[in-house]
This record gives C-alpha cells, structure tokens and sequence, in this order.
C-alpha cells in the first residue's frame, strides 16, 4: 500500500499537494483514484447523480465553495457511493452522519460536520478543474490521500 510521504519523496517534482486541514471521516483513511469533479454551491443534487454511477478506481471531488452552511454528503450519500466502488470523497465543505460515515469501507475528507441537509435545486457544473487547497483538481488525473495529506498527480504513480 503506498504512503503519500513516500510518493512526495520519489515524484515531488510532479505533484501538487494541498493544504492540510482537510479531516478525516470516512472509515478508509487511505484512498485513491481518477478524478471525478463535481462544482456547487449549497445544493447537492449532482453529488447523488455521480454517487450513482459506477465509481470503481475513482474518487469523487466536490468543491461546494467551502460553505459551512449545510451538509454536502450525508449516510445515505456515502452508502451509495460503497455499493457502486467509490474509492473516496473529498469536500470543500461539510459532511453530516460523520458517525455512520466512519463505519464505512470509503475515504471521505472535509473541512468538518454539519446537521442541515443541503437545498436540492439540480444546480452546479460535473467534470470541471477546480481550485481549492492550493491545488486544481483536473477531472482524469489522479489523486492519492492519506492520514498525512492528499497530493494530485498527472500519472498514475503505481
């Protein structure tokens, strides 16, 4: 199993690696895969569209702004995501069930927990880079994450 520590030593030339403060919740502290990105603000409605699809080698990136405002992934959320081989979830945002979500076989990141369920107004952008953390997260690179950081690369690494 790799170690982000150990990929930054022998490809740091060819990462970004973001920011730290991002939390760990899912039951997985360690994940990897292709990146899926999904834009928003405060509505969720694309996070469950994705979630439903098959996500086996990818990890799903959701930049919801950074709003503290209300949840972006709930129980039933990151259920779907498992049953369909999400590999992982990170966002620029909240999560609710943190509790039930720590039981789970996924890697979930966010900047922390919030009880109100987002808006459901089918709004926001699938598949676009976006900038958080001091790092773009392009759909198709790869993004590998562990208990010390998450770092993207543009090729595979193993």
């Amino acid at each position: 199993m790799f170690k982000t520590a150990d990929l930054c030593d022998d490809h740091s030339d060819n990462l970004q690696i973001a920011r730290p403060g991002f939390l760990n919740y899912g039951g997985l502290s360690k994940f990897h895969g292709k990146i899926v990105t999904v834009k928003l603000h405060e509505d969720n409605s694309l996070v469950r569209e994705i979630l439903n699809a098959d996500g086996h080698g990818m990890v799903l990136v959701v930049d919801g702004g950074g709003s503290t405002r209300c949840a972006l992934l709930g129980d039933i959320l990151a259920a779907k995501a498992v049953e369909n081989g999400w590999q992982g979830i990170i966002i620029n945002g909240c999560i609710r069930d943190s509790v039930d979500i720590h039981r789970m076989q996924l890697g979930v990141k966010a900047l922390g927990t919030h009880p109100l369920k987002s808006v459901k107004h089918d709004t926001g952008q699938l598949n676009v880079p976006v900038h958080f953390g001091r790092v773009t997260y392009t759909p198709g690179e790869y993004l590998y994450a562990d208990e010390d950081g998450t770092i993207i690369s543009s090729i595979p690494l193993f």
